[in-house]
């Protein structure tokens, strides 16, 4: 990788970073407080939320019909959404002790938690909390294949990756079999140290 490159990528790890930390103080400026595993609103913004709640039948009444329609085919994947979890943990759980990869932690990518908020009703909550756990065991999956890949085939494809994985900029160039052959080890050894 030269050395612009290598630049760019430290700036932009710094920019993160700097983005992370303002975010964070953002969060704790908010009108909640974490606590452990619970999040604690004060007494006026909790009863302002419950001001703003849709009743159960009023949501249903003013819901359109294609929302409604369409809810058994998002929820009728529930059970493989459940199998690919369970998939998913198996996987890394065999392999990622065989090569000495630091497994993913599951609970870092799957979060739900919008359900305790009091200004949704029972459709939204449970809609909240579908939503969190696929799009959370989507990017948990990723985690795991990105690994997966840093360790047997950190190679970059000829084409443009739309939306490559944070290791995928580190690979190997299409075609340049020497640089393949100096970086494969590192990358191995990379991500069996990963903490």
């Amino acid at each position: 990788m030269n050395e612009k490159i290598r630049s760019l990528l430290e700036q932009i790890n710094e920019l993160e970073e700097e983005l992370r930390d303002l975010l964070l103080k953002q969060k704790s400026d908010a009108v909640y407080k974490i606590k452990g595993k619970r999040i604690e609103f004060e007494r006026a913004v909790m009863e302002a939320h419950l001001q703003f709640k849709t009743s159960l039948l009023q949501w249903l009444l003013t819901s359109k019909i294609k929302n409604v329609l369409s809810a058994p085919v998002i929820y009728g994947f529930f059970p493989m959404w459940c199998a690919l979890d369970v998939c998913l943990s198996l996987y890394q759980g065999i392999c990622f002790r065989l090569y000495g990869i630091t497994r993913v932690t599951r609970s870092n990518y799957i979060i739900i938690d919008r359900h305790r908020l009091a200004y949704l009703n029972i459709v939204e909550k449970i809609n909240c909390v579908y939503c969190g756990y696929v799009n959370g065991l989507l990017s948990y999956g990723r985690e795991i294949v990105a690994r997966t890949e840093q360790y047997w085939c950190p190679i970059k494809h000829a084409r443009n990756v739309l939306d490559e994985h944070d290791k995928y900029v580190y690979f190997s160039e299409y075609g340049d079999a020497s640089q393949y052959q100096a970086n494969f080890e590192k990358s191995r050894k990379d991500v069996v140290q990963r903490k």
